[in-house]
């Protein structure tokens, strides 16, 4: 394997190792560089690397994110986000108050990572 530049060491945090030992490549924000390379594994390795344990509710929240990224090719905004939360979830659930009780680190930001999605627009 060449040796990698220090740009490309600063550019990529270290992979992420799957159980079948395949490596998932990550950005320095930890967003993956190659979407194909997600499945639930890589969701439930992100998350466990944020002390996040995944409940029914969270992967509602990244199928949401996925089935919107398919139709607009761009991560839902926060207040797209609610209201499609509303709607598989309930009035109660709806709320970006719940949203930031799931994602702690940020409902758009932590959720698209785990969803396997390009880093969102918005973030810096």
């Amino acid at each position: 394997m060449p040796a990698r530049s220090l740009f490309e060491l600063e550019m990529n945090k270290a992979p992420l190792t799957l159980s079948d030992g395949s490596l998932v490549a990550l950005d320095a924000k930890g967003y993956m560089l190659n979407a194909c390379d997600w499945s639930p594994e890589v969701a439930e390795r992100m998350a466990a690397e944020d002390d996040v344990s995944l409940t029914p509710e969270h992967w509602t929240i990244l199928e949401i994110f996925r089935d919107y990224f398919v139709r607009f090719e761009i991560e839902p905004p926060m207040r797209a986000l609610v209201m499609e939360t509303r709607k598989k979830l309930g009035q109660e659930k709806g709320t970006s108050r719940f949203l930031y009780q799931l994602f702690p680190k940020g409902p758009t930001t932590q959720a698209c990572r785990y969803a396997g999605l390009p880093r969102p627009v918005s973030c810096i």
